[in-house]
């Protein structure tokens, strides 16, 4: 199973059952509303606080991903979340409602692939016949907890995303029909000194590049392999920094093969600064739109590379610098 250094690759190809994505109004003016199953017009979705309204996404989008496997919370071993709140009470709290065996994970925005990866592997190794990976963000709860309140209306540099209001969830199963999960790498945490929180994609470029290096060499794979790799969610700034880090390690990914969930998300949208950021950004985006295009061929190989700034409101105050990590994981069809 594990090939090389630190990439799993999984003989039985645990199957993606079903996936759902859940957004908020400002997802649903974007270039890929219609790969949600749920949209909502309203940022607090019926609730009394942000961070009860991100918990509610959350729920929302396990119960559509249970629903669309034909499954009960029942059947399903184990649940795997994580979300950028303090203690990651949005899948605590969520987990608390569905009931299920929980095991609760902190990546930051590569929680997404963290989860889709540690699913893959328990199932491979027959540790679980179900599996549910989820994480979600919430716009005005990560305003309100990483930067000023959302009412002081503070200036933004151009480097600076906005956090997605979404949820992304994916059942993996031991036999079914579906998208294939063959391989995921575990990246390691890489800080390259910026201390700088409105620029989350120039600290975490270097990770997805680190990344991207150990996948390839550890499954000794022609950089043409995969029909798309994809980053989440560097945003246009990290994005632009990680095209040109690719070709100078020799790394000669086609970069019309390439792509980011943060410009996939919101498209040239000038209101979102560099692009969109959070948990659900690549989580959306993978189990919504991305799935839909390899269902009817668009492609039949991704990278998902997901990345994660590691830093807390805590850590930034004392002045340390921002660690930064990507987990990547290789999805195929049958």
């Amino acid at each position: 199973m594990l090939k090389g250094h630190q990439t799993w690759v999984f003989a039985s190809k645990p199957v993606i059952r079903s996936a759902s994505a859940i957004g908020g109004p400002f997802e649903a003016k974007g270039p890929i509303a219609e790969d949600f199953d749920t949209l909502h017009s309203d940022l607090m979705i019926g609730q009394d606080s942000w961070e009860k309204a991100e918990r509610t996404l959350l729920e929302e989008a396990c119960d559509k991903a249970i629903e669309k496997a034909g499954l009960t919370k029942e059947t399903i071993n184990f649940f795997l979340s994580g979300d950028l709140m303090n203690q990651i009470v949005s899948s605590s709290f969520g987990a608390r409602t569905l009931t299920i065996p929980f095991l609760g994970l902190f990546g930051a925005c590569s929680t997404s692939m963290e989860g889709l990866a540690l699913a893959a592997l328990m199932v491979d190794s027959q540790s679980a016949e179900y599996v549910l990976a989820a994480t979600c963000s919430h716009n005005a709860s990560a305003e309100k907890q990483y930067r000023y309140p959302t009412e002081y209306g503070s200036q933004k540099p151009p480097t600076a995303q906005w956090t997605a209001t979404a949820s992304g969830a994916a059942v993996v199963s031991a036999n079914g029909e579906g998208l294939r999960v063959t391989s995921a790498t575990i990246g390691r945490v890489v800080d390259m000194g910026l201390k700088d929180p409105f620029n989350m994609g120039g600290a975490m470029a270097p990770a997805a590049l680190n990344t991207i290096e150990a996948h390839f060499r550890d499954r000794q794979l022609p950089y043409d392999y995969y029909d798309l790799v994809v980053t989440g969610d560097l945003g246009r700034v990290g994005h632009s920094i990680l095209s040109e880090l690719l070709p100078k390690h020799q790394i000669e990914i086609p970069l019309d093969r390439y792509q980011d969930c943060g410009i996939i998300l919101y498209g040239d949208n000038p209101d979102v600064w560099s692009g969109a950021s959070g948990c659900g950004c690549s989580a959306a985006v993978t189990y919504g739109h991305l799935l839909r295009k390899m269902k009817e061929g668009t492609w039949k190989k991704i990278l998902v590379v997901a990345t994660g700034a590691l830093l807390s409101p805590l850590s930034y105050q004392q002045g340390e610098s921002i660690p930064c990590i990507a987990h990547a994981v290789s999805i195929e069809t049958e």
